[in-house]
Protein backbone atom coordinates (compact mmCIF):
# COMPACT_ATOMS: atom_id res chain seq x y z
CA UNK A 1 0.00 0.00 0.00
CA UNK A 2 0.73 3.25 -0.67
CA UNK A 3 1.11 6.39 1.44
CA UNK A 4 -1.21 8.67 -1.27
CA UNK A 5 -4.39 8.53 -1.42
CA UNK A 6 -5.58 5.81 -3.70
CA UNK A 7 -6.78 7.68 -7.30
CA UNK A 8 -10.54 6.81 -8.70
CA UNK A 9 -10.21 7.15 -12.33
CA UNK A 10 -13.90 6.40 -12.30
CA UNK A 11 -15.08 9.15 -10.15
CA UNK A 12 -12.95 11.68 -11.88
CA UNK A 13 -14.27 14.30 -14.24
CA UNK A 14 -12.46 15.04 -17.99
CA UNK A 15 -10.22 17.82 -16.76
CA UNK A 16 -9.06 15.55 -13.61
CA UNK A 17 -9.04 12.78 -15.88
CA UNK A 18 -6.90 13.99 -18.61
CA UNK A 19 -4.99 15.85 -16.10
CA UNK A 20 -4.17 12.60 -13.90
CA UNK A 21 -3.25 10.44 -17.22
CA UNK A 22 -2.36 12.44 -20.06
CA UNK A 23 1.29 12.01 -19.71
CA UNK A 24 0.52 7.99 -19.87
CA UNK A 25 1.23 8.52 -23.18
CA UNK A 26 3.76 10.95 -23.69
CA UNK A 27 3.12 13.90 -24.31
CA UNK A 28 -0.37 12.73 -25.59
CA UNK A 29 -3.22 13.62 -23.71
CA UNK A 30 -5.33 13.55 -26.09
CA UNK A 31 -5.45 9.94 -25.56
CA UNK A 32 -7.01 10.28 -22.04
CA UNK A 33 -9.25 12.48 -23.27
CA UNK A 34 -10.11 9.92 -25.95
CA UNK A 35 -10.53 7.14 -23.43
CA UNK A 36 -12.39 9.54 -21.01
CA UNK A 37 -14.74 10.55 -23.91
CA UNK A 38 -16.03 7.33 -25.63
CA UNK A 39 -15.14 4.89 -23.01
CA UNK A 40 -17.77 2.73 -20.79
CA UNK A 41 -16.60 4.66 -17.45
CA UNK A 42 -16.32 0.80 -16.10
CA UNK A 43 -13.09 0.40 -18.02
CA UNK A 44 -11.89 2.79 -15.44
CA UNK A 45 -11.99 0.98 -12.35
CA UNK A 46 -9.36 -1.59 -13.55
CA UNK A 47 -5.75 -0.47 -14.43
CA UNK A 48 -5.63 -3.50 -17.04
CA UNK A 49 -8.87 -2.40 -18.60
CA UNK A 50 -7.88 1.25 -18.68
CA UNK A 51 -4.41 0.35 -20.52
CA UNK A 52 -6.32 -1.46 -23.07
CA UNK A 53 -8.52 1.04 -23.23
CA UNK A 54 -5.73 3.55 -24.42
CA UNK A 55 -4.23 1.02 -26.16
CA UNK A 56 -7.12 1.17 -28.49
CA UNK A 57 -7.52 4.47 -28.72
CA UNK A 58 -3.76 4.80 -29.72
CA UNK A 59 -4.36 1.44 -32.29
CA UNK A 60 -7.39 3.49 -33.99
CA UNK A 61 -5.83 6.35 -34.32
CA UNK A 62 -4.46 7.62 -37.73
CA UNK A 63 -1.14 6.87 -39.06
CA UNK A 64 -0.43 10.89 -38.26
CA UNK A 65 -1.35 10.74 -34.65
CA UNK A 66 0.76 7.26 -34.35
CA UNK A 67 3.83 8.98 -35.74
CA UNK A 68 3.28 11.97 -33.71
CA UNK A 69 3.01 10.08 -30.81
CA UNK A 70 5.96 8.07 -31.50
CA UNK A 71 7.98 11.32 -32.01
CA UNK A 72 6.87 12.67 -28.61
CA UNK A 73 9.45 10.40 -27.21
CA UNK A 74 12.94 11.47 -26.53
CA UNK A 75 16.33 9.66 -27.28
CA UNK A 76 17.43 7.63 -25.03
CA UNK A 77 20.07 9.54 -23.11
CA UNK A 78 20.04 12.16 -25.83
CA UNK A 79 20.75 15.76 -25.21
CA UNK A 80 17.28 16.39 -24.05
CA UNK A 81 18.34 14.32 -21.06
CA UNK A 82 21.35 15.53 -20.33
CA UNK A 83 20.08 18.91 -20.39
CA UNK A 84 17.13 17.92 -17.99
CA UNK A 85 14.36 18.49 -20.47
CA UNK A 86 12.91 15.62 -20.29
CA UNK A 87 9.42 14.86 -19.03
CA UNK A 88 9.58 13.29 -15.31
CA UNK A 89 8.60 10.05 -15.89
CA UNK A 90 10.92 10.08 -18.77
CA UNK A 91 13.95 11.32 -16.83
CA UNK A 92 12.76 8.84 -13.81
CA UNK A 93 12.80 5.61 -16.31
CA UNK A 94 16.28 6.69 -18.07
CA UNK A 95 17.70 6.77 -14.31
CA UNK A 96 16.28 3.30 -13.51
CA UNK A 97 17.81 1.95 -17.03
CA UNK A 98 21.04 3.45 -16.15
CA UNK A 99 21.31 6.41 -19.17
CA UNK A 100 22.66 9.21 -16.98
CA UNK A 101 25.37 7.55 -16.02
CA UNK A 102 26.89 6.09 -19.25
CA UNK A 103 30.89 6.51 -19.55
CA UNK A 104 31.61 8.94 -22.09
CA UNK A 105 32.19 6.15 -24.59
CA UNK A 106 28.76 4.13 -23.86
CA UNK A 107 27.40 8.09 -24.43
CA UNK A 108 28.80 8.41 -28.06
CA UNK A 109 27.84 5.38 -28.44
CA UNK A 110 24.16 5.69 -27.44
CA UNK A 111 24.32 9.55 -29.95
CA UNK A 112 25.50 7.81 -32.85
CA UNK A 113 22.78 4.94 -32.71
CA UNK A 114 20.26 7.65 -31.45
CA UNK A 115 21.21 9.52 -34.92
CA UNK A 116 22.10 6.16 -36.85
CA UNK A 117 18.30 5.07 -35.99
CA UNK A 118 16.41 8.17 -36.38
CA UNK A 119 18.02 8.59 -39.71
CA UNK A 120 16.71 5.40 -41.54
CA UNK A 121 13.56 5.58 -39.35
CA UNK A 122 12.32 8.97 -39.25
CA UNK A 123 11.60 8.88 -35.66
CA UNK A 124 13.26 8.31 -32.02
CA UNK A 125 14.46 4.79 -31.01
CA UNK A 126 11.88 3.38 -28.33
CA UNK A 127 11.94 0.83 -26.14
CA UNK A 128 10.46 0.08 -22.27
CA UNK A 129 13.59 0.31 -20.56
CA UNK A 130 12.25 -0.85 -16.96
CA UNK A 131 14.61 -3.55 -15.94
CA UNK A 132 16.81 -2.97 -18.75
CA UNK A 133 20.71 -2.13 -18.36
CA UNK A 134 22.78 0.04 -20.55
CA UNK A 135 24.12 -2.84 -21.91
CA UNK A 136 20.96 -4.60 -22.88
CA UNK A 137 19.42 -1.09 -24.56
CA UNK A 138 22.58 -0.39 -26.93
CA UNK A 139 22.26 -4.20 -27.92
CA UNK A 140 18.89 -3.84 -28.25
CA UNK A 141 19.47 -0.34 -30.59
CA UNK A 142 22.24 -1.87 -32.46
CA UNK A 143 19.44 -5.07 -33.53
CA UNK A 144 16.45 -2.95 -34.30
CA UNK A 145 18.83 -0.87 -36.74
CA UNK A 146 18.90 -3.98 -39.38
CA UNK A 147 14.91 -3.70 -39.45
CA UNK A 148 12.69 -2.69 -42.15
CA UNK A 149 10.75 0.19 -41.47
CA UNK A 150 7.29 -1.27 -41.19
CA UNK A 151 8.62 -3.79 -38.12
CA UNK A 152 10.33 -0.86 -36.17
CA UNK A 153 6.68 1.45 -36.54
CA UNK A 154 5.28 -1.60 -35.05
CA UNK A 155 7.62 -2.35 -32.32
CA UNK A 156 7.53 1.47 -31.41
CA UNK A 157 4.10 1.59 -30.89
CA UNK A 158 3.97 -1.74 -28.61
CA UNK A 159 6.89 -0.41 -26.66
CA UNK A 160 4.94 2.90 -26.36
CA UNK A 161 1.96 0.79 -24.72
CA UNK A 162 4.35 -1.25 -22.63
CA UNK A 163 5.36 2.15 -21.23
CA UNK A 164 2.27 3.08 -20.45
CA UNK A 165 1.16 0.08 -18.51
CA UNK A 166 4.50 0.95 -16.28
CA UNK A 167 3.34 4.31 -15.91
CA UNK A 168 -0.17 3.22 -15.34
CA UNK A 169 0.72 0.32 -13.02
CA UNK A 170 2.74 3.30 -11.12
CA UNK A 171 0.22 5.58 -10.40
CA UNK A 172 -2.39 3.45 -9.62
CA UNK A 173 -2.77 1.93 -6.31
CA UNK A 174 -2.84 -1.86 -5.73
CA UNK A 175 -6.20 -2.49 -4.93
CA UNK A 176 -7.19 0.25 -8.45
CA UNK A 177 -5.04 -2.88 -10.69
CA UNK A 178 -7.00 -5.37 -8.88
CA UNK A 179 -4.20 -7.62 -6.85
Amino acid sequence: MTDTVPLRPAAMNEHEFVDCFGDVYEHSPWVARAVWQSADHAVLTQAERLAAAMRQVVEHADETQQTTLIRAHPDLGGKLAVAGGLSAASAREQAGAGLDGCTPEQYERLQALNDAYTRKFGFPFVVAVKGLTREDILAAMQARLDNDGATERRRALDEIHQIARFRLAARLDQEMAGT
